[in-house]
């Protein structure tokens, strides 16, 4: 089954525009990744500034894999910035157990 892989970021004041475009950047180097099946940015309704990058991955065998290649933390290094700090834990791997559509 494939894997979701959440991450939390916050926008500063004003910074919105930069955080998308950060996103955008990312999306562009990681198009055609073997496994990666989608990523979406989305902003939380109640808070403005709270963003959270949902990205859908074959497996979670696939997902790490890319996770150790040394080229990973240079591909997703615009949205670093913007990590939510709040959190504890900045992310989250949830494995699909059932699905419908």
């Amino acid at each position: 089954m494939s894997v979701r892989v959440l991450l939390w970021y916050r926008a500063p004041d004003g910074g919105d525009a930069e955080l998308v475009e950060a996103f955008h950047r990312i999306s562009s180097k990681l198009r055609g990744t073997p496994g990666l099946i989608s990523s979406e940015l989305w902003r939380a309704s109640h808070e403005p500034a709270d963003f959270v990058v949902v990205s859908e991955w074959e497996s979670r065998q696939v997902f790490e894999t890319w996770e150790r290649d040394a080229a990973h933390k240079e591909d997703t290094a615009p949205l670093r910035p913007y990590r939510d700090t709040r959190r504890e834990r900045p992310f989250m791997l949830l494995d699909v157990v059932a699905a419908y559509s």
